[in-house]
C-alpha cells in the first residue's frame, strides 16, 4: 500500500505539510466527509459545478498549494501529529470505512453533494495527490 511508503523523512515535492502532517490531513479529510468531524463549507455554484467537474471528471492534475479547510489542516485546527504509525493506522481505517459499500457521506465542503462514484474518484484523487507530494 502506497500509504506505507510515506516515512517521516520522505522528501516533500511541494506544499508546507510534513509527511506526518499529510497523513493526519488525509485522516481528518475522510473523517469530515464521513460526518464525524464538522468541516466548514465554502461551496459556491462555481465550485459545485465547474471546479467539481474538472476535479472529478477529467484527468487534469489537481493544483498544488490550494488552501485546505482549517478543520483538516494540521497546522491550524486539524489533528496534530502524535505517533506516525498510529496516525497512519487511523488514516487507513478511515479510508477503508469510506470505501465500504455502506458508507454514507455528508456534502463535500467545496464540491457539495457527490454521487457514490464521484466520492470514490475524490477519495482516490485526494490520496493520490498527497502521495505524489511525497513521492509515494
Amino acid at each position: 500500500m502506497r500509504l506505507g511508503q510515506v516515512q517521516a523523512d520522505s522528501i516533500r515535492r511541494w506544499g508546507t505539510m510534513t509527511p506526518h502532517e499529510m497523513l493526519c490531513h488525509l485522516g481528518d479529510s475522510f473523517s469530515a466527509v464521513l460526518g464525524d468531524l464538522p468541516a466548514s463549507s465554502v461551496d459556491t455554484w462555481l465550485s459545485r459545478s465547474v471546479v467539481r467537474w474538472i476535479a472529478l471528471h477529467t484527468s487534469l492534475p489537481w493544483p498544488k498549494g490550494v488552501q485546505t479547510r482549517p478543520e483538516v489542516d494540521p497546522k491550524r485546527d486539524g489533528t496534530k501529529p502524535v505517533e506516525l504509525e498510529g496516525d497512519r493506522t487511523r488514516t487507513i481505517q478511515l479510508l477503508r470505512r469510506f470505501a465500504s459499500p455502506d458508507a454514507r457521506c455528508v456534502a463535500h465542503p467545496i464540491f457539495g453533494p457527490l454521487t457514490r462514484d464521484e466520492w470514490m474518484v475524490w477519495g482516490y484523487r485526494h490520496v493520490d495527490h498527497h502521495l505524489r507530494q511525497f513521492g509515494a
